[in-house]
């Protein structure tokens, strides 16, 4: 695999976190000169391809892909149309995840469910669904994310401790594991279950 898409990879996976010059040296192995220059030739790769809706965005250190601005009627299209208004399977069990564990940075979430979902998470910002709750005080400062007050008009919900307590196995062990994403879900669907009961 080539420099360019290797970093085009590790910026693809990170989603709207990003990466710095530093982390993709690191990842990659390649001399900061090195990843800078890669940088500038993936900018302009994409600058130069009108079939490609993306583009290359940095914001003081931190380099990440975004849409192109020509883009953005048919992105906000996509989240206003009837598709997108029932959740998929894969955003509930982000969602019960950020409404346990919160807050919680997007990699913790992926060790929890086992599959990489910053599309995910991006979505659910979009939707209003989370918001961004700071920086983990931690080398790179990755993103904290926790459930907004439109989560919880959204499921019907007073507040957050209406949600009913985790079972013991979604409690994580001294040796560091992180339980299964599903057990979020299951507590997180019993709990709109109850909702829809009330109402």
């Amino acid at each position: 695999m080539t420099p360019l898409a290797q970093i085009e990879g590790l910026l693809f996976v990170s989603g709207d976190e990003g990466m710095t010059v530093a982390d993709l040296a690191t990842v990659t192995g390649l001399l900061k000169p090195a990843v800078l220059a890669t940088l500038e030739r993936l900018a302009q790769k994409y600058a130069a391809d009108t079939d490609s809706a993306l583009e290359l965005m940095v914001n003081e250190t931190t380099y990440r892909l975004v849409t192109k601005e020509a883009a953005s009627d048919l992105i906000k299209r996509y989240f206003e149309s009837p598709l997108s208004t029932t959740l998929s399977q894969a955003s509930l069990e982000v969602l019960a995840i950020i409404a346990y564990r919160q807050p919680i940075t997007r990699i913790e979430i992926d060790e929890i469910r086992g599959v990489q979902g910053a599309s995910t998470v991006q979505k659910l910002v979009l939707r209003r669904l989370i918001e961004d709750a700071g920086r983990l005080d931690e080398p790179g400062r990755p993103k904290l994310y926790r459930t907004s007050a439109y989560f919880l008009d959204y499921f019907g919900l007073q507040q957050l401790t209406d949600l009913p307590p985790l079972p013991a196995a979604a409690t994580p062990d001294p040796d560091g594991d992180h339980p299964d994403g599903d057990l979020f879900l299951q507590a997180f669907n019993q709990s709109l279950n109850q909702s829809g009961d009330e109402n």
